[in-house]
């Protein structure tokens, strides 16, 4: 799944081939996304600039002159800026055609996707609302994950993999950051210092900015809006690496499964 860094990529990709364009027309070959893709969207859509390219957590929102489009990439999907006159290929489900001749094309295999529209305020839409805080956000540290691990029984891997704590800390990217902050993944929250949360924190902002700078990882099919693949795949540390000897001590990486998700770790590096 397109995780937080791959939608900042797509993110920053797309937004100077969009932003202060008007929308021509919108084409739905195929609406059965997650949630239906409203019909409505052409006619409501035609005429309006799109004014700014936001992300709050793993959605874009694309700001137009009268609301909001909310975008997810769902499992397998991808923008791409291609020409008005390139064919569409299998499962190209939606295009947003502008007045400079790109085409925005949503291309979703598994069809888990989802394109929506509100003429209210976006963040306080029923799936945005109740986000937590960007790992980016000054008010992200280690103060704010001990507040909010008070009373809680939970895995550590688990806890920061709630968007309602922290957003778009996915799987990959929750990995990555116990292991360099050395915590191992099945620590029980309450258990985890107040000075081991700050070192977690700003290990979670590193590894995300890594990523975001490498253009996210490509581990199946993601593509930015380029048709290029993500590359931060080649600096993971222990995603993926399972028996594979740890970079720092040479133990094996191991594997179990923590909250039904795979979880790669060293025994001996994080505790």
């Amino acid at each position: 799944m397109p995780e937080l860094p791959e939608v900042e990529t797509t993110r920053s990709g797309i937004e100077p081939h969009i932003v202060k364009y008007q929308i021509r027309t919108i084409l739905i070959r195929e609406p059965r996304l997650r949630w239906t893709v409203p019909a409505f969207l052409p006619q409501r859509l035609v005429g309006q600039y799109i004014l700014s390219v936001q992300r709050r957590g793993k959605y874009l929102l694309l700001n137009c002159s009268q609301g909001t489009i909310i975008l997810h990439l769902g499992m397998s999907g991808n923008l791409r800026i291609v020409p008005t006159n390139t064919p569409p290929k299998r499962h190209d489900h939606v295009d947003i055609i502008l007045n400079n001749d790109n085409c925005l094309r949503f291309h979703d295999p598994r069809r888990f996707g989802a394109i929506l529209w509100t003429e209210e305020n976006p963040l306080y839409h029923p799936l945005l609302k109740s986000l937590g805080l960007e790992p980016m956000d000054p008010s992200f540290n280690g103060y704010y994950l001990s507040q909010k691990s008070n009373g809680k029984r939970s895995t550590i891997k688990t806890f920061i993999m709630n968007n309602q704590i922290v957003v778009g800390v996915g799987n990959i990217y929750a990995n990555e950051a116990l292991f360099q902050a050395n915590i191992h993944p099945q620590r029980i929250v309450s258990q985890i210092s107040l000075a081991r949360y700050q070192i977690l924190a700003e290990a979670i902002k590193t590894i995300l900015s890594k990523a975001i700078q490498a253009g996210g990882t490509t581990l199946r099919d993601f593509l930015n809006s380029d048709g290029n693949p993500g590359y931060f795949s080649h600096q993971l540390k222990v995603y993926g690496r399972a028996t594979h000897p740890c970079f720092i001590c040479g133990s094996p990486i191991r594997l179990d499964r923590i909250g039904q998700r795979s979880s790669y770790y060293c025994s001996q590096c994080q505790y």
